[in-house]
C-alpha cells in the first residue's frame, strides 16, 4: 500500500491528486490503483471505495473509455449494479475518458442511495436499466447526476439590476450562468387550491467575459436590491449523452407531495442527450409523484432529441386549501434553465388519456422549445421568457403558460381544451405576444366542446406579485378550428374565453387591473362548423380590443 496512488474523487466534480489517505467529509468515492482485481465495494460508511490494477488503467488509457462490467457490473438484471456504475464514471471523470455500457446488459439499480456523476460522453447505447423504486432509501437521490467540474462563485460588485439591462461591470475568465435573487420580494404568489406565498424574486440570465448580457435571455425583472448572486462558469465543449433503454419500477408511497427524483439530472451547461427510452411499469391505485426523468436545472444550452419519454398516472391527494387535487407528475422537467429545445421527442402512452398527467412541467427558464415533438403537454409554471412550438403535436393537455417575450406556435396540431391556456393560478399573464401560424386546434381532442383559441381567467381580486398582462399583440395566420363536435346552442368559437364572468359592466372593479390585448390580427382562419370566430362570451370585457382581418 505504501507506494499506492490515491486518487480521491468528489462526487461535487472536484478531484485532486494526492499521496497518502485524506479524510475529508465530502469525500464519496476514493480511487486506488493497486496489484490485484479492478473492482469496487462499499465500506461501513456507505464509502464507495474502487480499486484499479495498473494494467487495467494503461488498458482503459489506450481503448479511451470504460464499462460498467470494467469495475464489476454483472448486468443480469438482478445484481444491483449501481455502485459498479457510479466507480466507472468517477474513474473515467478523473481520467478524462468516455463511458459506454456493455451491449446487451441490463442493469439493476436498487434503492440504494447511490449517485453517477456524468462529467465525460457516455454511451448508454441498446444497454437496459432497470430503476427500481419500491424501496428506496433517498426518494432525493438522483441515478446519474450531469454536472460540471466548474464550480459556482459569489459574484461581487453588483448590487442592483434593471430589467432589460444589456451589460453589468464584471470581468469573468469564462462565459457564466449568473442566477440573482431579491427575497425582499414575493413574486408568483399562487392563487387557488395549491395556493401559497410566492417565491423570492428570482432571475437567471447568460454573462459573456466581458459582462455583455445574453440579450436572447433578457433579465425579466428590476433588482433594487440584491440578496445573492452567483456564477456558474459555462463549459464550452458539449457533453454527450447517448442511448439508453430505462425502465422505472414505481414507487408505492403514499399519494402526497413527496416527489421522486430518481432520474438522469442535468446540472452542466452544453449537453446533449440523444436516443435515449424511458418507460414506466408498476403503477397501482396509489404513489407518489415523480419531478422528472430527465431533470434539467442551472444549466443552458441542453438539447434533447430522438427521445421517448412515458407519461406518469395522476394520483390525488389534499391541497394546501384543503380540498383534493390532483397531483402534477413529470418526466420532463426544466427549472432556472435557457435555451432548452426537445427535437423529435415522443412518449410511450397515448397523448389524449387523461390517465397521465401532462409530461412537461418548467419554472423560471428562458427560450424553451419543442421542435417535431409529439407529446401531452408544454408548461410554464412560474413564467418562461421566449418559447416557440413547431412541427408538433400537443396532447389533451396542450399548452400551459405564462411569462414574457414571444410565444410563437407554428406548423403545429394541439388537441387541449384551448389552443394557449394563460396558467389562472398564476394570474394568466403574458407580457409580450403570441404568434401562431399554419396550425390546427382540436378542443378537447375532438370531444363535445365550446371553443376558445386564449384561455385563462383573472378575477383583479387577487394579488400574484405582479402587474399581470394578457398579450398586448395576437398575431394568428392560417388556423383550422376542428370544431366539428360541438354541444347544442354553440355559437362558435372565441378569441378569448369568458376570463371573468362578474365583468360585464363599468360597475365592476378590479383592485390589481388587468392589462388587457391591445390587437388581434387574423388572416385565414377557417371553422370546421362553419361558424365564425368570435371576441368572447363576455366581450364587454374585451370591447377595446382591435380585430384586425385586413
Amino acid at each position: 500500500m505504501k507506494n499506492s496512488l490515491l486518487l480521491l474523487f468528489l462526487f461535487s466534480g472536484i478531484f485532486s491528486l494526492v499521496h497518502g489517505q485524506i479524510n475529508s467529509p465530502d469525500e464519496n468515492v476514493v480511487i486506488t490503483t493497486n496489484k490485484g482485481k479492478t473492482q469496487a465495494h462499499t465500506n461501513e460508511s456507505g464509502k464507495l471505495l474502487v480499486n484499479v490494477s495498473p494494467k487495467d488503467v494503461s488498458e482503459f488509457k489506450k481503448n479511451g473509455f470504460v464499462s460498467y462490467f470494467d469495475f464489476g457490473a454483472k448486468g443480469n438484471g438482478k445484481t444491483d449494479d449501481a455502485d459498479a456504475i457510479a466507480a466507472a464514471h468517477a474513474f473515467a471523470n478523473q481520467q478524462g475518458l468516455a463511458v459506454k455500457a456493455d451491449a446487451g446488459a441490463t442493469y439493476y439499480i436498487g434503492g440504494k442511495d447511490r449517485t453517477a456523476v456524468i462529467q465525460t460522453d457516455t454511451d448508454f447505447g441498446t444497454a437496459n436499466f432497470i430503476i427500481d423504486d419500491t424501496e428506496v432509501e433517498n426518494r432525493n437521490s438522483s441515478v446519474f447526476l450531469v454536472s460540471s467540474g466548474l464550480q459556482p462563485f459569489k459574484l461581487e460588485g453588483v448590487s442592483a439590476l434593471k430589467k432589460n439591462q444589456e451589460k453589468i461591470d464584471v470581468a469573468l475568465t469564462k462565459n457564466c450562468l449568473v442566477t440573482v435573487t431579491n427575497s425582499h420580494i414575493r413574486r408568483y404568489i399562487r392563487f387557488g387550491l395549491n395556493q401559497n406565498n410566492g417565491s423570492p424574486q428570482t432571475d437567471i440570465f447568460v454573462v459573456n467575459k466581458n459582462g455583455n448580457i445574453d440579450s436572447n435571455a433578457p433579465i425579466i425583472w428590476d433588482f433594487d436590491q440584491i440578496t445573492d448572486i452567483t456564477a456558474l462558469p459555462m463549459d464550452e465543449t458539449t457533453l454527450t449523452i447517448t442511448g439508453g433503454r430505462f425502465t422505472t419500477i414505481a414507487n408505492q408511497a403514499e399519494s402526497k407531495y413527496t416527489y421522486y427524483n430518481r432520474n438522469i439530472a442535468i446540472r452542466r451547461s452544453n449537453v446533449l442527450v440523444d436516443g435515449l427510452e424511458h418507460r414506466v411499469v408498476g403503477e397501482g391505485d396509489h404513489g407518489a409523484p415523480y419531478g422528472g426523468f430527465i431533470n434539467i436545472r442551472d444549466c443552458s444550452y441542453v438539447t434533447v432529441q430522438n427521445t421517448i419519454l412515458t407519461g406518469h398516472k395522476t394520483y390525488r391527494t389534499i391541497g394546501s386549501a384543503g380540498k383534493p387535487v390532483s397531483m402534477g407528475t413529470y418526466d420532463i422537467t426544466v427549472n432556472r434553465a435557457l435555451n432548452v429545445s426537445f427535437v423529435n421527442c415522443t412518449q410511450t402512452n397515448d397523448i389524449n388519456d387523461r390517465t397521465y398527467w401532462g409530461i412537461l412541467g418548467s419554472n423560471y427558464c428562458k427560450n424553451l422549445v419543442y421542435d417535431k415533438c409529439t407529446l401531452s403537454r408544454f408548461d410554464a409554471h412560474m413564467g418562461v421568457a421566449n418559447a416557440t412550438i413547431r412541427n408538433s403535436t400537443l396532447g389533451h393537455m396542450g399548452i400551459n403558460a405564462i411569462g414574457s417575450g414571444s410565444f410563437t406556435v407554428e406548423n403545429s396540431t394541439i388537441y387541449g381544451r384551448t389552443l394557449i391556456n394563460l396558467r389562472s393560478d398564476y394570474g394568466s399573464t403574458w407580457q409580450g405576444e403570441f404568434i401562431i401560424r399554419n396550425c390546427v386546434f382540436v378542443p378537447s381532442g375532438g370531444s363535445p366542446a365550446r371553443a376558445s383559441l386564449i384561455g385563462g381567467s383573472y378575477s383583479g381580486q387577487h394579488d400574484f406579485g405582479y402587474t399581470c398582462y394578457m398579450p398586448e399583440r395576437i398575431t394568428i395566420d392560417s388556423l383550422h378550428i376542428d370544431d366539428s363536435n360541438h354541444p347544442e346552442g354553440y355559437k362558435g368559437p372565441t378569441i378569448f374565453a369568458n376570463f371573468n364572468s362578474d365583468f360585464t359592466d363599468d360597475s365592476y372593479v378590479e383592485k390589481f387591473p388587468y392589462v388587457r390585448t391591445r390587437e388581434v390580427i387574423l388572416r385565414n382562419v377557417t371553422t370546421a362548423s362553419g361558424k365564425v370566430l368570435r371576441i368572447s362570451d363576455n366581450p364587454f370585457m374585451f370591447k377595446d380590443v382591435k380585430v384586425n382581418t385586413n
